[in-house]
């Protein structure tokens, strides 16, 4: 069931880089019938986590393509092969500033823990929060906002821990009755064990929303290049974040404003970068108009669920 939450809380997960000891953790590796980037996402999203960020290194089309109907945004850690987790999750904390008010933060090879877990960290309030198994620190880390430049500032060689000591802020941490948040993909066995009882946290429905006539013309996928376009100011950019070829963007913007009957884009040529693209007052109206509607419908949706099953 997804939850509302009264701060705006984004997510990323860090499936590049070194995140395992033993081995690289396969994003794509199935524990029980999903990935686990999959089983992280859908955790993420019954929460009302939004945007949810996905760092991408090795194997990123892989996982462009097999996330790319979840409404999930996509960056790459070019360097993925030199780097380390704490330089992905950067590449995630500088794209979310000033995006939202908290961030729940973790790597793709922890992706047992539940979406109660989650839902109490987002309401603690807290800036800086852990949860807790039996005495032991697991996943996912909480960081607000407010605390992200001071993230990013950190050069040392000890990682996200390195980063938290020297922000001068205290960590606090959350007792959880939720074995999950401690046991990675190197422990694949116990991680067979508690997806029978992970499925049953992450049992809902799934609402595809779209806008049609003869066709359709607004769905999820052109509400995120429309986010996107008014974030970077360029389409080509917004195509890289959603894995969407650049003709294919032109093809359903074209398509939207020919059905909507006016601009929701818009233009602006020349400069050092050639210019950008915007959108329109019209084009912004109709997306906040969209989004409430999406909103609406999914939470709808989620209690008409709870109620009948």
């Amino acid at each position: 069931m997804e939850m509302k939450t009264e701060k705006k809380t984004a997510g990323i997960i860090v499936s590049a880089g070194r995140t395992s000891r033993r081995n690289e953790a396969n994003p794509l590796l199935k524990i029980g019938s999903i990935s686990v980037v999959k089983r992280i996402v859908l955790t993420f999203q019954l929460v009302g986590i939004s945007p949810i960020v996905v760092i991408a290194g090795y194997q990123a089309e892989e996982i462009e393509h097999h996330l790319a109907d979840y409404g999930v945004i996509f960056l790459r850690n070019q360097y993925y092969e030199t780097s380390q987790m704490f330089d992905s999750a950067k590449i995630g904390l500088d794209f979310l500033q000033k995006k939202c008010d908290q961030v729940i933060f973790t790597p793709v090879n922890i992706p047992m823990f539940t979406p109660e877990t989650i839902q109490r960290m987002i309401n603690c309030n807290e800036k800086l929060l852990s949860p807790s198994y039996n005495g032991k620190t697991g996943h996912p880390l909480l960081i607000s906002s407010e605390l992200i430049p001071k993230i990013l500032e950190y050069d040392g060689n000890m990682g996200m821990r390195g980063a938290i000591k020297n922000i001068g802020v205290e960590r606090k941490w959350m007792d959880v009755d939720d074995e999950g948040i401690l046991h990675d993909t190197d422990d694949i066995d116990r991680l067979d064990q508690l997806s029978k009882k992970h499925n049953q946290h992450i049992l809902h429905p799934f609402v595809r929303i779209s806008i049609e006539k003869e066709n359709l013309f607004f769905n999820s996928k052109a509400k995120l290049l429309l986010i996107l376009i008014q974030e970077t100011g360029s389409v080509r950019s917004a195509c890289k974040h959603i894995a969407l070829s650049y003709s294919k963007a032109w093809n359903m913007l074209n398509q939207l404003e020919k059905e909507l009957g006016y601009e929701v884009v818009k233009r602006k040529h020349g400069g050092n970068n050639g210019g950008e693209t915007y959108l329109t007052n019209e084009g912004i109206e109709f997306l906040k108009k969209y989004q409430q509607f999406e909103q609406n419908v999914r939470q709808y949706a989620n209690d008409e669920f709870e109620r009948i099953f």
